[in-house]
């Protein structure tokens, strides 16, 4: 059995993690994604993702559990998933010709040692000035109901954008894989000599 588990369902951060070459198994975490009252999003995120890893800690006992979360915020308003075209296409209106910032929460947590690493990832997305028809087509065509911020940028989604800011690119897809390796070589795991 892999010693390092990622604690989500997500197929695109199951993709991302891959990318490393280091043999991983994937489970559900089970946590309340609630916000608590005043949280900020940085501190969500991070809750978050710590929450999931060591949610698994007692199935896995002696593993690197991955945990992340992330939320987008226009305007300061956390956007979730939108979940409808309604929805897609509203958040989307409201994106245009803004600035939205992604907060993605990462934990590294030892479920042997009890260390656990946390880190908050942003990642800005400058958004063009589409047109509402502009905007239809896309949701239309890439249908993503399940996307924070409803677009996705590894496809066709990189259409909607004036340019992009952060540190890791991966950062955006929901797994910020450069402080993830930064994370997995202080507990000895280099991606490179695994």
């Amino acid at each position: 059995m892999p010693n390092l588990v990622l604690a989500s369902t997500s197929p695109y951060r199951r993709m991302l993690l891959e990318k490393l070459g280091i043999p991983f198994e994937c489970a559900a975490p089970a946590v309340d994604e609630t916000p608590q009252s005043g949280e900020s999003p940085r501190h969500l995120v991070t809750r978050l993702a710590q929450e999931k890893a060591q949610s698994l800690a007692a199935r896995y006992p002696a593993h690197l559990i991955i945990g992340s979360d992330q939320v987008c915020v226009l305007d300061g308003v956390i956007t979730g998933k939108p979940h409808t075209e309604e929805n897609a296409i509203q958040q989307l209106m409201s994106a245009r010709g803004n600035i939205v910032t992604f907060y993605t929460g990462l934990a590294l947590y030892n479920s042997a040692s009890g260390h656990l690493q946390t880190e908050c990832e942003p990642f800005d997305v400058h958004f063009r000035h589409l047109s509402e028809q502009e905007i239809v087509d896309y949701v239309r065509k890439e249908r993503p109901l399940n996307c924070a911020g409803s677009f996705k940028s590894e496809g066709l989604g990189i259409a909607l954008f004036e340019r992009l800011e952060g540190r890791d690119p991966n950062t955006l897809v929901g797994l910020p894989l450069i402080a993830l390796c930064q994370m997995l070589r202080r507990e000895a795991l280099n991606p490179l000599s695994a």
